[in-house]
């Protein structure tokens, strides 16, 4: 695995409707999660560059679907983070009907990275997020983000707390431990991108 593939990602753009998105074509994969669970820190941690994605002490910092490439046919896709973040009601409804709308028609979608506080997993929009990509038959990846707040026996519960509920699913979703801070879990979430993104086969037709 050649490290550079994500240290060399670069700012491409943020859009808020779905006709700025560019041509839907090559391979995405989008990284969510609820406001304040540290998705910003995990892109900036997987991309080795601190101020990449932008992170805030105010929870719901990205408003838009950012976008980040990686090489001219891929991807990764920052989607607006979910939860108490302090902004109108018409503004969350648009998010929602953004988020809706992207990943219910972005053909280039090849997986998705679900980011949770281990401290406060499985919330409900991880659940949604969980069902959605079981009805869509798209693969998932769940980090369990901050396990360097809790004791070893506590990361293992809720490690299996979470990979017990998505078991019952019949799911593709795959779960692990992870810290942005303590770069716990970085080479694990490599790997997982890395099939994905498919690097050992060219995108081009």
């Amino acid at each position: 695995m050649n490290p550079s593939r994500y240290r060399n990602a670069k700012y491409l753009n943020a859009v808020h409707l779905m006709r700025q998105l560019p041509q839907d074509s090559g391979i995405e994969v989008a990284f969510a999660g609820r406001s304040n669970a540290g998705k910003s820190s995990v892109i900036n941690r997987l991309c080795g560059q601190t101020g990449l994605a932008k992170t805030s002490r105010s929870p719901g910092r990205t408003r838009q679907i950012v976008l980040f490439t990686l090489d001219e046919q891929r991807l990764l896709v920052d989607l607006p983070g979910y939860g108490y973040a302090k902004v109108s009601r018409d503004l969350k409804q648009h998010w929602q009907q953004l988020l809706d709308d992207y990943l219910s028609q972005r053909q280039a979608l090849r997986g998705m990275i679900l980011v949770m506080d281990i401290r406060h997993p499985l919330k409900e929009f991880d659940q949604n997020m969980i069902s959605w990509l079981q009805q869509a038959q798209l693969p998932g990846h769940i980090l369990l983000n901050k396990a360097d707040k809790l004791n070893r026996q506590h990361q293992v519960n809720a490690l299996r707390e979470v990979s017990d509920y998505v078991a019952k699913r019949e799911t593709d979703i795959s779960v692990q431990l992870f810290s942005a801070l303590k770069s716990v879990g970085v080479a694990e979430l490599e790997q997982r991108l890395d099939e994905w993104y498919q690097w050992h086969i060219p995108t081009h037709e």
